[in-house]
């Protein structure tokens, strides 16, 4: 609906220096066509959103006074974004609307609260005969706006993030500051310079502030490739024992999701839920150190200490890589009774092994019932009471998802 206004509002009243919102139009554009998806599948658009941030924010461009109002910002955001999202549908990978939605709508929320303040701000800042305007108020109201802004864009994103991942609003909020806000500042800031600097840059000042941004974005882009190679590699070792007969096919990859939705209803952070993802994964790769393998992988069943000894040598391998030390001691530790101490991703990979092995993949309602109050029988001393009875909630959506 604000699209919407905006543009038939724009089309109607005439565009204001059609110079400038071509410029910056055609900048969102090239941003939203360069845009990247980071970890924890969060789609980032830097260079689109420095341009609408810069816009919605400029005040004069080489002296001449920027009139342009909101619904123009929202009107030009709006169709930057629709272009330079097009290809990305002709070739079927179309942008993740709420994410565009998300950029829309914190633009939107810049331009209406700065716009009405910006001819004040530019009487307050141009250069007058024999003085210099005050750029530090002008400054000063566009940090508070865009702090404002960001804060209520991180807000939107936890909100959408505890739905898609069924995490606690906390945890989400938490997680999309730490991993969201960063990247966030460091875009604010550039559309605030793009905007000052356009005073005596003139449009010069859009190529020479997309060049660093997009070197910036071709990093981030090589580094969540890095991390999504990394996290292939992972999955594809850990397949090694299924294709050698060590468990059964899938065994891991379904240990792996449950692993993760525990760790989600226990709130575990964005960072220790790759950590257990990456346990999960290769919680078993011990058993390839076994002459004759345990009948069906199922090391619940197997002697303690036969146990213990495949979750060592499985964390020696782990280590041996390098890198991977907190992920090689949550597998040491995985075979560890409650009363040791063992750390949290250690205790959901214990009890989520121990269903998939007593249920085998299997999605009957009584056999899960079943399985968890044998793990509950167990619980105190082998299996963690709260990690059992979040596994019995995310069991009971799961079992529902399935036979809806």
């Amino acid at each position: 609906m604000l699209t919407v206004a905006a543009i038939s509002h724009t089309a109607a009243v005439g565009l204001e220096a059609p110079r400038v919102a071509v410029g910056f139009g055609a900048l969102i554009a090239a941003g939203e066509l360069a845009r990247l998806t980071m970890p924890g599948n969060r789609e980032v658009a830097p260079v689109s959103t420095a341009a609408a941030l810069g816009y919605a924010l400029l005040l004069d461009v080489g002296g001449a006074e920027a009139r342009h109002s909101a619904l123009q910002v929202v009107a030009v955001m709006a169709v930057g974004m629709i272009a330079g999202g097009l290809p990305h549908v002709a070739v079927g990978r179309p942008p993740r609307l709420d994410a565009m939605a998300r950029r829309l709508l914190a633009g939107s929320l810049l331009a209406f609260a700065y716009r009405p303040f910006a001819h004040s701000l530019f009487e307050s800042a141009r250069d007058r005969p024999g003085e210099h305007g005050d750029w530090w108020l002008a400054l000063g109201v566009m940090a508070v706006l865009v702090t404002v802004m960001l804060t209520a864009d991180v807000v939107i994103a936890a909100m959408l993030r505890a739905e898609q991942v069924r995490t606690a609003f906390g945890v989400a909020l938490r997680d999309e500051i730490r991993m969201g806000a960063p990247l966030g500042a460091a875009v604010a800031a550039s559309g605030m310079l793009l905007a000052l600097a356009s005073h005596s840059m003139d449009m010069t000042a859009l190529p020479a502030f997309a060049a660093p941004l997009l070197v910036t974005q071709v990093a981030f882009r090589k580094y969540a490739g890095i991390r999504a190679t990394y996290l292939q590699t992972v999955r594809a070792l850990s397949r090694v024992t299924e294709v050698g007969g060590y468990v059964e096919p899938g065994h891991s990859r379904r240990v792996s999701q449950l692993s993760l939705a525990i760790g989600r209803e226990l709130g575990m952070s964005e960072p220790q839920l790759l950590e257990l993802e990456y346990a999960a994964l290769m919680h078993d790769i011990g058993q390839l150190s076994l002459r004759d393998p345990i009948p069906g992988g199922a090391t619940v069943l197997a002697d303690p200490a036969q146990a213990r000894r495949i979750a060592e040598l499985g964390a020696e391998v782990i280590r041996k890589t390098g890198v991977l030390h907190a992920v090689a001691e949550i597998v040491r530790r995985q075979c560890d009774t409650v009363a040791e101490g063992p750390p949290a991703a250690s205790r959901i990979i214990k009890a989520a092994n121990a269903y998939d092995d007593l249920i085998s993949g299997s999605t009957d309602r009584d056999r899960a019932a079943a399985a968890l109050e044998r793990l509950r029988l167990a619980g105190g001393t082998e299996y963690d009471p709260a990690v059992v009875e979040a596994m019995a909630r995310v069991v009971d959506r799961l079992v529902l998802v399935t036979r809806l």
